[in-house]
């Protein structure tokens, strides 16, 4: 049986090789902090099940240790409560509410902030912690401050931190507000999604620093930005390659939906395939078009509900090829998502390393290509 240092050695190891960790301070770091510390138990979801069922995983079950140190991301409460601990038997359900993230994605996030040896940093999201001490062991404790949102999950951290032998200095809060005694940073590092940057990052981060956030939205749908701030108030930036995907920051999430009831409107037929919604950067660019509705369905069957106006648009498919779209409300949706997709077409349907972020005191704007592309507005 394998130890936690073999294992946590093995997946360095790994994360070396496939380049995931170019810098040597992030490697020594990854060497010295043992994940188990900050998520004990965790919640495996069990295959098949629907809804999703979970069951939980305790120290000294088969395959615990071995399940820490995989490169997958484990969800450690539910429904913004429910722990491992807490399920004395069976299976249970409910929606993620905080999780330790894959490791990889950990260490990638760190490096490309850019962070180095006398940078003070602002974490959004303390979580588990463990991103956390990651941070505080290559930059020192007293050039690190975490917010978490959640007492209980900051509470666990915090001990999880001190077992560690480590003490960046904490905070229990809302971290879209940023840090409460107003310091100024050279990076913020946000391990949580939001619809836009708040105002208050912006002037806590110093001319010249630089923030990391993954946006998302009501849709559910992420793109990880690296801003440069330029100003107080201002920033602008480029989305990153790859597939990041964040739990959005609770403030920011979508509100409780009533019972949702497809009523008649007005039809006809669409000018794009309605599965291109079902693709990782066609869902974002919907997002963008119609930032407050939820997105449901699948391929040429899809739901567009808007949370602020009760617009709906659904679309199905012609027996005679095509496909139909039925729009009902002030908000014509299916007209926005259309639009913005098509201009994505028309470039090629880029991933979203090709679009970049502009932001001022009077509006955060996303666009293809350059600041004068094709663009859209996020919901400030």
């Amino acid at each position: 049986m394998s130890t936690s240092a073999q294992l946590r050695n093995a997946l360095v190891d790994k994360f070396t090789e496939g380049g995931v960790l170019a810098e040597p301070e992030w490697r020594e770091a990854a060497r010295a902090i043992p994940r188990e510390l900050f998520t004990g138990s965790y919640f495996m979801p069990v295959a098949g099940s629907v809804p999703t069922g979970y069951r939980p995983v305790r120290e000294g079950d088969p395959g615990w240790l071995e399940g820490i140190y995989s490169d997958e991301t484990l969800i450690t409460q539910l429904d913004g409560g429910t722990r491992p601990d807490d399920v004395t038997e069976g299976v249970v359900t409910g929606a993620p509410s905080s999780s330790s993230t894959l490791p990889s994605l950990v260490l990638r996030m760190w490096q490309q902030l850019g962070a180095k040896a006398g940078h003070r940093v602002l974490e959004i999201g303390t979580g588990t912690g463990y991103s956390t001490a990651l941070g505080a062991h290559r930059l020192g404790d007293a050039n690190l401050t975490s917010i978490e949102y959640d007492p209980m999950v900051g509470q666990a951290a915090a001990k999880a931190l001190k077992e560690a032998g480590l003490a960046p200095r904490l905070v229990i809060g809302d971290g879209l507000r940023g840090d409460p005694d107003g310091a100024t940073y050279d990076r913020l590092i946000a391990t949580c999604s939001v619809r836009y940057v708040p105002l208050q990052w912006l002037h806590q981060v110093m001319p010249g620093g630089k923030i990391l956030v993954t946006l998302s939205g009501w849709m559910y749908a992420n793109a990880l930005a690296l801003l440069d701030v330029t100003g107080p108030g201002r920033a602008t930036g480029r989305f990153l390659p790859g597939y990041t995907s964040f739990m959005i920051a609770r403030p920011h999430d979508r509100p409780p939906r009533p019972t949702l009831t497809l009523l008649p409107g007005e039809e006809r037929p669409s000018r794009i395939d309605p599965a291109k919604l079902g693709t990782w950067t066609g869902s974002w660019i919907a997002q963008l078009a119609a930032p407050s509705a939820e997105h449901m369905g699948t391929g040429a069957e899809q739901i567009l509900w808007d949370v602020s106006s009760g617009s709906q648009a659904r679309t199905a498919p012609n027996p005679d090829g095509g496909w139909t779209v039925v729009q009902r409300g002030p908000l014509r949706l299916w007209d926005r998502v259309e639009e913005a997709v098509q201009h994505w077409q028309a470039a090629g349907e880029p991933h979203q390393e090709e679009f970049g972020i502009t932001v001022s005191p009077v509006g955060q704007r996303v666009w293809l290509g350059s600041e004068d592309g094709p663009g859209w507005n996020l919901p400030i």
